[in-house]
């Protein structure tokens, strides 16, 4: 299945607006992770730009609660919550011609994934993957970040993820081989909100 943005803003009544919730207290969202296997540090807020930051939004959608929507375009995730409104989230996603888009659904999670560059990868870059093709395990190195959700499609896996980063600087841009990346500290507080088998839904332009 895919979906453009253009022809599901177009087919729905999808309405989002960019207002936050009043009271929001980014510093305690973005403050120091001690008790994680490998502590995190505060992120200053001065190095995530504030449209970035996550934070609770009004988003009018058909799409049920639990559900994740990724509008690539606008480098932005959303997770549905009651009420007319969305858990938004900026994020990173995949450069052009390689990202996802469709709908999928979670299933598996990780904390602190290892992680394996695909024969794809290796094959479009080897001087950049080549030397990792034995696996990389879990910890602040590992590409993946703190937390994994792996995409599948029909009981298969899909090879995309939804997963943390250790280049927080990529948040917001489209650099990634195909995955969409969040900030640690957001891939955790969104992966303490979702399921295996909550649905994921990806726009392109």
């Amino acid at each position: 299945m895919s979906l453009s943005r253009r022809g599901f803003l177009l087919g729905l009544p999808l309405f989002v607006t960019g207002c936050a919730s009043s009271g929001v207290n980014h510093r305690a969202n973005y403050a120091a992770l001690p008790d994680e296997q490998f502590p995190l540090r505060a992120v200053p807020l001065d190095k995530i730009k504030p449209e970035l930051r996550r934070q609770v939004v009004a988003y009018e959608t058909t799409h049920k609660p639990g559900t994740i929507v990724v509008d690539t375009p606008a480098r932005r995730l959303y997770h549905i919550m009651e009420g007319g409104k969305a858990m938004r989230y900026g994020v990173g996603v995949g450069r052009e011609g390689l990202a996802f888009r469709g709908g999928a659904y979670i299933g598996r999670k990780a904390e602190w994934p290892s992680w394996t560059p695909t024969a794809n990868m290796i094959r479009r870059e080897p001087e950049k993957n080549l030397k990792y093709a034995a696996g990389v395990p879990g910890g602040p190195n590992n590409p993946l970040g703190a937390r994994a959700m792996y995409l599948y499609r029909n009981g298969n896996d899909t090879h995309f993820r939804i997963h943390g980063t250790n280049q927080p600087q990529t948040i917001g841009h489209a650099m990634s081989s195909g995955c969409v990346r969040m900030m640690n500290h957001d891939v955790i507080d969104l992966y303490n909100r979702v399921n295996v088998g909550d649905r994921v839904v990806v726009l392109q332009a």
